[in-house]
C-alpha cells in the first residue's frame, strides 16, 4: 500500500508541476483565456487514451506504473477544479461567451484527446504486432 501511495504521490507531484509550467507558458499567449487549463486537460485526455489504448494492444502495464501515470501524473496534470473556477469567474464578470467557450472547448477537446489517444495507440501497436 505504501508503494502504491508513493507512485500516486510522486506522479501527482510531477503532473502538477507540469500543469504549472504549462500555465506559466500559456500566459505568454497574451489572450485573456485560461489556455493553461485547456492545454493541460486536452493533453491529459490524449495521454490517458493512449496509455489505456496501448495497454489493450500490448501486455498490461504493471499496476504501479499504471497508478503512477494515470492516477498520479495525469491526475495532477488535468484539473477539473481550475476549469470550473475559471468558468465561474467568466460568469461572474458577465463574460458569457467566454464561459460557454471554456466549457465547450474543455469538454469537446478533452473527449477528442481521449479518442485520438486510443486511436494513436491502436495504430502504433497494431503495426508492431507480428
Amino acid at each position: 500500500m505504501i508503494a502504491e501511495l508513493l507512485c500516486v504521490g510522486i506522479g501527482g507531484f510531477l503532473g502538477a508541476c507540469a500543469r504549472y509550467l504549462i500555465t506559466l507558458t500559456s500566459k505568454n499567449f497574451g489572450i485573456s483565456f485560461p489556455f493553461g487549463t485547456l492545454i493541460s486537460n486536452v493533453v491529459a485526455g490524449f495521454l490517458i487514451g493512449f496509455i489505456i489504448g496501448a495497454e489493450q494492444q500490448t501486455t498490461e502495464l504493471s499496476p504501479k506504473i499504471k497508478l503512477f501515470l494515470t492516477t498520479g501524473f495525469l491526475g495532477g496534470l488535468s484539473t477539473f477544479s481550475a476549469f470550473s473556477l475559471e468558468t465561474v469567474d467568466f460568469l461572474a464578470t458577465e463574460k458569457y461567451v467566454l464561459a460557454i467557450l471554456n466549457v465547450f472547448l474543455n469538454l469537446a477537446l478533452s473527449f477528442a484527446g481521449v479518442i485520438l489517444g486510443f486511436a494513436a495507440a491502436k495504430l502504433m501497436f497494431s503495426a508492431v504486432k507480428v
